[in-house]
């Protein structure tokens, strides 16, 4: 018994190593876990259908699941088009001096309201000069080579990981259940029963959690875009689909999606007067709010308390532990992890109170 527990202590620490050292490894083969367990109904649902009175080939399913994916993928990001040709025709005809008339004024009032309490120099017009100076000074040390090559870095590295993790799926769904049976062949006899329920509960726990999200971004997504569109903001749909995509991201997500609702519904809004953007604004905040509300007291509760049973607090740290380890990619991926070694640990915990193999000396 002490060999087992020594021998899988030094198992998980080696693959802890593994992980931590070969960092972009093991994101691309997370990620395409995830994927894989997404596609992997599809892909079976499609390998049985009869096409001439023979399966289709598993590696034809395969292509078929990837190019249904892009086909979805393409339908979203038609929604992005035409906000992003908007906000382009806008930059192109943006008139700096008319922009700088428009903020004078409500510059100038929180100019008169910091000479009242004496926090700035009794000098007219100063505060309204040195913003004007900074955007100049910020748009003329704009580094348009490195930029570019910024973009051109970022576009080779993010296609190099798809390629990845499109390679590491298809073989995932390809050998279907590959990793699982290897798994299962490096467990001792006496401890194969107990890693099977553990690894069918992990399963299953993932499983309903995947589903949750899902369920949690297309409820995001219809109240959003429900209510953006009856408060007439222009790029409804674009916007509420950012912010069911956003929210993912546990605590940040949700500001993210109202500040993008915010910038797109003034750089796109008809407005004549400060009042009509104020209310603009207005209607854009409530429409979130009642989207935090729902997800907060309805979806959250359902999705992380009954998919993975776990207690609010324990995924409030868990979240913040995952966020000081990883950033934003730890915030996403701490529950998922938090539950494969929570549910591993009850397991072999139950296993050794309940079974008699533990107990031999």
């Amino acid at each position: 018994m002490q060999r087992f527990l020594l021998y899988t202590i030094l198992t998980i620490a080696l693959f802890c190593l593994f992980g931590w050292y070969f960092s972009d490894i093991t994101f691309f083969f997370v990620i395409s876990l995830i994927l894989s367990a997404i596609l992997r109904p599809l892909t079976n649902q499609l390998n049985d259908f009869h096409l001439l009175g023979q399966h289709i080939p598993r590696w034809s399913a395969i292509v078929l699941s990837y190019m249904a994916i892009l086909f979805v993928l393409g339908l979203l990001s038609l929604l992005f088009f035409p906000l992003i040709n908007n906000q382009i025709m806008i930059l192109s005809e943006l008139d700096l001096d008319g922009m700088y008339e428009k903020i004078q004024t409500p510059i100038s009032k929180v100019e008169v309201m910091l000479f009242k309490y004496e926090l700035l120099e009794n000098r007219p017009g100063m505060l309204f000069e040195e913003i004007k100076e900074t955007l100049i000074a910020a748009i003329s040390n704009i580094n348009v080579g490195s930029f570019i090559s910024g973009i051109i870095d970022t576009t080779t590295t993010l296609f190099i990981g798809l390629l990845a993790v499109a390679f590491i799926t298809f073989f995932l769904l390809l050998e279907n259940g590959f990793l699982r049976r290897n798994l299962l062949n490096l467990i001792p006899n006496p401890y194969f029963e107990l890693s099977v329920a553990t690894i069918t509960k992990i399963e299953k726990l993932l499983s309903n959690y995947l589903t949750g999200l899902l369920l949690q971004v297309m409820a995001i997504f219809s109240i959003a875009s429900l209510g953006l569109t009856i408060a007439g903001v222009d790029y409804a749909l674009t916007i509420a689909l950012f912010a069911a995509v956003a929210n993912l991201i546990p605590y940040a997500g949700p500001l993210l999606g109202s500040a993008f609702g915010i910038i797109v519904g003034i750089s796109t809004g008809d407005y004549e007067s400060g009042s009509q953007l104020n209310y603009l604004i207005i209607k854009i905040l409530a429409v979130f709010g009642v989207v935090q509300i729902s997800d907060n007291i309805f979806l959250q509760p359902l999705i992380f308390s009954k998919s993975v049973k776990a207690h609010p607090l324990e995924i409030f740290v868990v979240i913040f532990a995952g966020a000081k380890l990883a950033g934003i990619v730890g915030m996403i991926f701490a529950i998922p992890v938090y539950t494969i070694i929570r549910v591993a640990i009850m397991e072999f915990y139950q296993g050794y109170k309940s079974y008699r193999i533990f107990k031999i000396k």
